[in-house]
């Protein structure tokens, strides 16, 4: 949600920040492209070049003296190999399907290397092989699985791949097995149907682990699960110990020699499994990613550190003080730990000195490129784009751009006297940022347990606090967190809504918040609006609009609450003084699910993944201003309004100013024209 504000109130959208600040890569497009003019109206489009220039990833694998590293939020996906050597990146191929790469593997012989990849719909191969033997030559498609997305990939001794994953919330994800020579498939199925999610993977010669939950789309009451699936006789069993029996999910599963290493969601801790006898455990009590082992020294990712276990001592070391962020993959190279650092260097850490060496991939020969956007935020002379762990910069007057850094994504944000306030994914909360003031960023609210997904934040002017609407990925339902910038003082409500309704969408009149929610499960309410009086923290009132779907975004002029329907669910009009819906505008030719909507005087702008479109508050026409605006988005379209009513969004894969010189002009009421007012 998005809303005209003053310009001490200045709106951001999701964007992502940091300390760590570097230059916009020089292949970035020149500033102030020739604008462009629809020819039917006064609209006046200025394409201001690519909006997040980097190489942002999501996977890495040593193999040999070779780290790949796998590309996120690209397209093409993409791997590169980093000569762990010379500190450079040598090899590089393009994928032909998938918008991520979450999984690697290589064959038992190390001449091959299994991708495994994301998908946004279930067409096109799952998993790509690529031949490190000729790494000059393109990866190929090997094998297409049942679900949408690869999240663990692993390769038995005798070279058969095995894959987890998932996607699609109404149906389980499988153990998958994969024929490496012909890229035959077979499905093993899954026992738990409650699972939404497989997220890791790891195999012996006669024993494939699979570790299951609920993480991404809401478990209604699924746990995790870790089973050993016999591949001789097509058989599975449970064999997570009890005392875990509560865990969320299994996040990654590792074979160090005669243990199998399990981490866990949930409950805080880490297990070491005797693969002979299962039944034997060693509990680490803290929780962590991607278990790696030497001697008697367990290693593993604990953001934004990296952790040693040592099971002589029972002792925990942390052995980094710098932020390493996320590392996506760890491996043991001789006396180092490396792994590939979703800021976008490759970590390589000693564990005896308790120091880091750290090479940006980018100065090392990565391929930069633009990615998808997650957010977009204007204001004070500046347009801001989020990506994956960076917010691009770029000052509107003289173009002039600053990639900067913070650890995960900020879904969304508001400034206030210039600090700005966002909501962090993924389990960040609220956090400050004062450019004026030379500190990083600092979180200022810690969020509620299992309350992960931030999704809309703004200001409410009348009480002087932010408020940030939140998803739990695992139970369904959402929050609802206040905070105070002068007192320090913050709430948060879990469900205001209801048990099952996240709340995605909220914004603020006259002191009353306006909760906007959405239910992702088959049944219950759907788009239910709670007034809520953020200070007592208690509901007003509330009213279902009557959708089909949930509430994508919302959009207040004081009088009226305008909410834009889900999945071509419609657009409705709330008159605020009597609580009842007006009317639900048709709105299928400009938007058919996932949107943002913006005030500017008395049009309401909304952006869909295709069109810029306006209505009119007083009379509620329709109308488009830029069709086939086509936003390369990750999360979600956005748009933000600046000072001079100047809108940004996306355009493809590039940033665009929109002036819309067709826009009615506000009116006094009693001047004769149509009114719903």
């Amino acid at each position: 949600m998005t809303q005209h504000l003053t310009r001490r109130q200045l709106l951001i959208g999701a964007t992502a920040l940091s300390a760590l600040t570097v230059a916009a890569p020089s292949g970035a497009a020149a500033w102030g492209a020739p604008a462009t003019t629809d020819a039917d109206s006064d609209v006046r489009i200025d394409d201001l070049g690519p909006a997040v220039v980097q190489f942002p990833l999501m996977s890495s694998l040593v193999v040999g003296d070779t780290l790949y590293i796998g590309s996120r939020n690209l397209q093409p996906a993409r791997v590169i190999g980093f000569d762990l050597a010379t500190k450079a990146v040598t090899t590089r191929t393009e994928l032909s399907s998938g918008y991520a790469v979450q999984a690697l593997a290589a064959s038992p012989d190390g001449a091959s290397l299994y991708i495994g990849v994301l998908r946004t719909e279930a067409n096109g191969a799952s998993v790509h092989r690529w031949d490190l033997t000729t790494a000059d030559t393109a990866a190929v498609p090997l094998a297409e699985t049942g679900d949408r997305d690869v999240r663990a990939l692993a390769v038995a001794p005798d070279g058969m791949i095995y894959v987890a994953g998932g996607g699609d919330p109404t149906d389980p994800p499988s153990l998958w097995e994969v024929d490496p020579t012909s890229g035959m498939v077979a499905n093993w199925g899954l026992p738990d149907p409650g699972a939404t999610i497989a997220q890791a993977v790891a195999t012996t010669a006669t024993t494939v682990y699979l570790g299951t939950g609920s993480v991404l789309a809401g478990g209604a009451g699924s746990t995790a699960k870790l089973y050993s699936f016999d591949r001789s006789t097509r058989s599975y069993r449970d064999i997570l110990p009890n005392e875990f029996a509560s865990a969320v999910s299994v996040t990654s599963l590792s074979v160090l020699d005669d243990l199998l290493g399990v981490t866990l969601k949930g409950p805080g801790k880490s297990i070491l499994i005797e693969i002979a006898s299962p039944h034997v455990y060693e509990t680490i009590p803290q929780t962590g990613m991607t278990l790696r082992r030497r001697g008697s020294d367990i290693y593993y990712i604990k953001v934004p550190s990296v952790v040693a276990y040592s099971r002589t001592t029972k002792k925990i070391t942390n052995l980094q003080t710098r932020n390493l962020d996320t590392l996506w993959g760890l491996d043991v190279v001789g006396d180092r730990l490396v792994g590939a650092s979703a800021y976008g260097f490759v970590a390589e850490i000693d564990p005896a000195t308790r120091t880091s060496m750290l090479t940006e991939l980018i100065e090392a020969g990565a391929p930069a490129a633009p990615q998808t956007a997650m957010g977009i935020a204007v204001g004070g002379g500046a347009a801001y784009v989020g990506g994956t762990g960076a917010l691009n910069r770029f000052d509107v007057t003289t173009g002039a751009q600053t990639l900067l850094r913070m650890p995960g994504e900020a879904k969304d944000g508001v400034v206030v006297d210039g600090i700005l306030y966002t909501g962090q994914y993924n389990s960040q909360g609220m956090w400050r940022y004062d450019p004026t003031s030379g500190d990083a960023p600092a979180q200022v609210v810690a969020p509620a347990r299992g309350q992960n997904r931030p999704l809309d934040v703004c200001w409410d002017a009348v009480n002087g606090l932010a408020l940030l609407g939140a998803q739990n990925d695992t139970d369904g339902g959402g929050s609802v967190t206040t905070f105070a910038p002068t007192s320090g003082a913050s709430t948060t409500t879990v469900n205001p809504v209801d048990a099952r309704q996240l709340v995605r969408a909220v914004t603020t009149a006259d002191g009353v918040a306006y909760l906007g929610g959405d239910n992702i499960y088959p049944d219950g309410p759907r788009s239910t609006v709670v007034a809520w009086d953020p200070v007592a923290r208690k509901e007003l009132w509330r009213v279902d609009p009557g959708l089909t779907a949930g509430i994508a975004a919302l959009a207040t002029d004081g009088r009226h609450l305008f909410g834009l329907g889900r999945r071509a669910s419609g657009l409705f009009v709330l008159d605020l003084r009597t609580q009842v819906v007006v009317t639900t505008l048709d709105v299928r030719s400009v938007a058919t699910d996932f949107g943002a909507l913006a005030r500017v005087d008395d049009t309401i702008y909304g952006v869909s993944d295709t069109t810029l479109f306006r209505v009119d508050a007083r009379t509620l026409e329709l109308s488009t201003v830029v069709a086939g605006i086509d936003g390369g988005w990750y999360s979600g379209p956005h748009l933000d309004v600046d000072e001079n009513g100047v809108i940004y969004t996306m355009r493809g894969l590039n940033l665009v100013a929109v002036q819309d010189g067709a826009r009615p002009q506000p009116v006094d009421i009693g001047s004769g024209t149509t009114d719903i007012r």
